[in-house]
Order: C-alpha cells, then structure tokens, then sequence
C-alpha cells in the first residue's frame, strides 16, 4: 500500500502570507513516530516559513518555531490543525507591530 494523501491545500490569509497543508496516511509509522500519518504544515510570510510542524523521518513528530525545534505531541490530524492554526494566531499577535 502506497501513502495516501488525506489533505492537500493552500490557504490564503493576507497579501502576504498563507499556510500550506499536506498530510498523507502511510502504510507503517515513518522512523520516529509512531502513527501512520505523514505530515508538513507551514506559515509562510513575505517569502519565508515562520512556522512549522512536520514529522521529517528519524526525527519523529516536531514544530519549527522562532529558530528552535521542538517536539510535539500528535493525537490526531484535526487536533494537528487545530494547534497548527492556534500558533499561527499566537504568532501573529506576538508579531503584529513588525
């Protein structure tokens, strides 16, 4: 069974900024998690990814966030994005004056 791609868009939330979101289903858990989900949601502004939650293999399921990484806890692809989008508000709040 190949991966199966679950979701795959593009949105749009300003001139300059938009969230792109993959996620597929896959066969066997990828090296490092331990669902089988396979997954790459990112916050682009101006050109450049602010945010991001992936789960690249051997590092298992991670954000990108203000130059760090850092782990994070999947449950589920909804609660996935649900937390993917509760960061991109938090960012933009935090950022708003830049």
């Amino acid at each position: 069974m190949k991966a199966e791609k679950l979701f795959q868009r593009r949105v749009i939330l300003s001139e300059t900024a938009f969230a792109e979101i993959m996620i597929w289903h896959v066969p066997a858990p990828i090296s490092g998690s331990i669902h089988s989900y396979k997954y790459r949601l990112a916050y682009v502004i101006r050109g450049e990814c602010v945010l991001r939650y992936d789960n690249e293999a051997g590092k298992g399921d991670h954000r990108h966030i203000n130059g760090r990484e850092e782990a994070y806890r999947f449950s589920s692809p909804r609660q996935l994005m649900t937390d993917f989008f509760e960061e991109i508000r938090r960012w933009s709040d935090e950022h708003a004056d830049d």
